[in-house]
């Protein structure tokens, strides 16, 4: 079979497995081979992207790498919670910095607003319920976050009917689902406990980065 079409199945097929072992349909110890694995096929299929915008390219498998770094950490989600977040705030400053470079950051000053606001809207929501030790980093990390999705529609709105459009839309879609995922991943830890949270955060968390992947050119 194409690599390019068995891929996306495989990845579908790793991260089907992730979230039936999370969810305690399968063995628990599974999620420790195929979350990291699934994330590693997402790189795959950034890997052969971007050969004509070297720099963002470079960038997104920066994040990407993060990301994984992030996977793994959160494998022990109260140990490994503040080093995940760490190594996703850093990864999203890498979207960011990907994002910038076919659009000027907060071009559209807009677009930025409506998501502070959001973001606001989020944390309103969840400051009650976050302990007073991770107040500021879970500030941090909302703020890079916010950022990065903005910074992506950004992207999609300067590039509206020209040639960069189809891949900006995905940038704007993967950031989207990224402030989601992590939306309900902060609202199952802080504040109460949601049905089929693995299935949930888990299937928009691989959506994302993989929209993010695909908003590199093709070869």
């Amino acid at each position: 079979m194409n690599p390019r079409v068995a891929l996306p199945w495989l990845t579908a097929l790793s991260a089907g497995v992730t979230i039936a072992a999370n969810s305690g349909w399968l063995a628990a110890w599974l999620a420790f081979i195929f979350k990291p694995l699934t994330t590693l096929l997402i790189i795959a299929y950034a890997w052969q992207r971007g050969a004509d915008e070297p720099r963002q390219r470079r960038l997104v498998l920066i994040g990407l790498g993060l990301s994984l770094l992030g996977d793994v950490f959160l494998l022990w989600p109260q140990q490994g919670f503040v080093p995940g977040l760490v190594s996703f705030l850093v990864a999203h400053l890498a979207y960011i910095a990907a994002f910038c470079l076919p659009a000027r950051f907060a071009a559209k000053p807009l677009v930025f607003a409506a998501y502070a606001a959001l973001a606001t809207a989020i944390l309103w929501q969840l400051w009650p319920g976050i302990p007073s030790a991770l107040r500021l980093p879970v500030l941090a990390y909302v703020v890079c976050l916010a950022c990065m999705a903005a910074q992506a529609a950004v992207w999609w709105r300067m590039s509206a009917h020209g040639a960069d459009e189809p891949w900006a839309r995905r940038a704007a879609i993967g950031g989207a689902l990224f402030m989601a995922s992590d939306s309900l991943l902060a609202f199952n830890k802080f504040m109460l406990p949601l049905p089929l949270s693995a299935l949930w955060i888990l299937l928009t968390y691989w959506l994302a980065q993989w929209c993010i992947a695909g908003s590199l050119r093709q070869r």
